[in-house]
């Protein structure tokens, strides 16, 4: 059967594939508790759903954890509760304050004014680097697809310039720039803990083990590994765009078109700024203390006004904040067109994360994996995991991995008596840096989508990157462990 086949029966598959499989690891004989036993299974059901997309994949993890209640693992109170975890009011406030960015212009604003800037007109790489690092940046606090869509149009019109201008090798550049925005934008996402739901998730998995990561610890940790997986992408392009031709002042003349068109600032890009802004302060102020030794501030900032809560109070603000007369500067249309499927999906996974845990399963299989580890095996152990991350999420939801994979490691290094903190961010991080296929990750299928990459080019250059890009985590990752 071809792949194009096999993709359109894909559902049905699912359908017959998941009971099966769910089945088999019943029946199969282990040593574990009934309880852990059924929740191995409705792991395998969930994870076959999440690969061939049978339902939503936040209905997936929902089913899994209402088949657990049905079948007397854990009570529906005890169950649900994850629905109500702080992080899910995280999420909530940081996808309001990213629609609102998006709504009013904000982010296309600060693109086109970093763009303009004379240091990004001089070469090719430096425009690519111009294009790349507004998505790199905006990233961190909007959707890495939202940037990838707003960027598209703005590089696909210098790609058209350059072919009315018959430049050779334009294809070579249109390639390479467009690659540089989605690689960008995945790689700038994993750099703040609202980047990605993949760091908020797997946030909340290290909560649930006593480790609170505050904004500014999450930063300072991730920034060395995302700055230089972004400069190693760099590096690349410039050497594959050496030798292309460049018109500095059609191009000046093209951005600084763009930049003329921005209408006047509206009270709702006002509103926005000022939300973001007091949000971002609230939100890295408590690291602060914490960095500058007030242990007493520190504690108090954390109690009264935790990560969720600003997000809260920004997104509340913004309800409330009149961008026009007798509206809001977001309004209850905003609110319907939120990922909620992302949030479902959040409160669904880690519920069935605590299950795998509290039941023993994690522990059952961290003492399977950890008989066959020794302790000089712990570098390449560390490898293997994050580039098995990167590959798995190639071909499957990254948050569902996590949601899948993360509960299962925390096992392991408990058995292995290795601090599992720096592990853990290790494999987080790795979920957003899936490279090769169109399928990976959303900014990957938008640039597809654009005509100008062929599958080839993305996978030989995703390749690279996804290799490299282990490279740099396990590093940073076995630094952070000394």
């Amino acid at each position: 059967m071809s792949l194009s086949r096999l993709e359109h029966y894909r559902r049905e598959i699912g359908l017959v594939l998941a009971p099966l499989l769910a089945a088999v690891i019943y029946i199969t004989p282990m040593d574990l508790s009934r309880e852990a036993h059924i929740v191995f299974a409705i792991m395998g059901f969930c994870l076959v759903f999440w690969l061939t997309e049978v339902i939503p994949l936040s209905m997936t993890a929902l089913l899994g954890v209402t088949i657990a209640v049905v079948l007397g693992v854990v009570s529906v109170k005890e169950a649900f509760l994850s629905l109500g975890h702080p992080v899910i009011l995280l999420f909530l406030g940081s996808f309001l304050i990213a629609q609102a960015m998006t709504k009013h212009g904000l982010d296309r604003r600060f693109a086109l004014n970093l763009l303009s800037l004379d240091f990004f007109l001089q070469s090719p790489i430096r425009l690519i680097a111009g294009f790349s690092i507004i998505a790199f940046l905006l990233s961190m606090w909007v959707s890495n697809t939202a940037t990838t869509a707003m960027l598209l149009p703005l590089v696909l019109g210098i790609i058209q310039m350059f072919r009315n201008k018959k430049i050779s090798d334009t294809g070579r550049f249109a390639v390479f720039a467009l690659l540089a925005v989605a690689y960008s934008a995945s790689i700038g996402g994993a750099t703040t803990l609202i980047g990605t739901p993949t760091n908020l998730i797997g946030a909340g998995f290290l909560k649930e083990e006593g480790y609170d990561v505050d904004f500014l610890k999450w930063f300072l940790l991730a920034a060395p590994i995302t700055f230089t997986s972004y400069v190693a992408l760099l590096l690349y392009i410039r050497f594959h765009i050496r030798n292309f031709s460049f018109e500095k002042e059609k191009i000046k003349q093209l951005i600084r078109q763009e930049k003329k068109s921005l209408p006047r600032v509206s009270p709702g890009e006002r509103n926005t700024m000022f939300v973001f802004g007091l949000a971002a302060f609230l939100w890295i102020l408590p690291g602060l203390a914490n960095i500058l030794g007030n242990q007493a501030l520190y504690k108090a900032l954390k109690n009264h006004i935790p990560e969720a809560i600003v997000a809260l109070i920004a997104a509340i603000l913004l309800f409330l904040l009149p961008a026009k007369k007798g509206e809001g500067t977001l309004t209850g249309k905003d609110l319907k067109e939120l990922d909620w499927d992302t949030i479902l999906l959040f409160g669904g996974g880690i519920a069935l994360g605590k299950l795998i845990i509290k039941t023993g399963l994690a522990g059952y299989i961290g003492k399977k994996v950890a008989g066959i580890i020794s302790p000089e095996m712990i570098v390449l152990f560390i490898f293997v995991l994050i580039v098995a991350m990167i590959f798995l999420t190639e071909i499957s939801s990254n948050t569902a991995t996590v949601i899948t994979f993360a509960p299962i490691l925390i096992g392991i290094l408990k058995e292995l008596n290795i601090d599992l903190f720096y592990p853990v961010f290790g494999i987080i991080i790795a979920a957003s840096f899936a490279f090769m296929l169109p399928i990976a990750t959303p900014p990957n299928a938008i640039i597809y989508g654009s005509r100008h990459v062929p599958i080839s080019r993305m996978v030989r250059v995703g390749f690279f990157m996804n290799i490299i890009g282990s490279v740099i985590i396990t590093i940073f990752i076995l630094i952070y462990m000394k």
